[in-house]
């Protein structure tokens, strides 16, 4: 059975508060966070070659984490009421295209950025604008910024639980399984 070592310190959500950030939206930092470290801790190692693999048609880890990249900065832009830019259609178009430019330490670093920049976005939300209204997509789909964010982290995790499969899989059938 696969064992993938895990970081030594507590999760996140059992680190305390991250300063500067509404006590509302520290689950969905700490999410992010928590994301990030697994991402890293996962994908370390990883065989390059199997990064655009599908196994069973399911997505890639290539796909997974430029997903987790693109979905994150798409719910901040809708927290911030705007419209997604050309350069956003154009990354999601591409969600999932091998891009033979990016490695999987290029594209973990692209997310961990992402996350970066949500953290610093979140401290400057006041918790008062948190239940304002907010719209998705061109369909204008209702939603909150309260919801956004939360959505955007228990989305990330969610990518997080599938990619460890994907990489758990495709590592045991390559035989590069890791040892503890």
């Amino acid at each position: 059975m696969l064992k993938i070592p895990m970081d030594k310190d507590p999760e996140f959500w059992l680190s305390g508060p991250i300063p500067g950030i509404t006590p509302l939206l520290q689950p969905a930092a700490h999410a992010l966070l928590q994301s990030g470290r697994e991402l890293t801790n996962y994908t370390h190692g990883f065989n390059e070659d199997l990064l655009w693999t599908k196994l069973s048609g399911r997505a890639s880890v290539g796909f997974h984490i430029q997903h987790l990249t693109g979905v994150l900065d798409r719910m901040l832009t809708y927290t911030q009421s705007k419209s997604l830019t050309e350069e956003q259609f154009s990354y999601l178009k591409n969600e999932g295209n091998p891009n033979t430019l990016s490695n999987t330490m290029e594209l973990v670093e692209a997310f961990n950025v992402k996350v970066a920049e949500a953290l610093e976005y979140f401290r400057t939300i006041p918790e008062s604008e948190l239940t304002h209204k907010r719209t998705v997509g061109r369909k204008k789909l209702p939603s909150t910024v309260l919801g956004l964010l939360f959505h955007a982290a228990e989305h990330s995790q969610r990518h997080i639980g599938q990619l460890l499969v994907t990489v758990s899989v495709l590592n045991e059938y390559q035989g590069t399984s890791k040892k503890e």
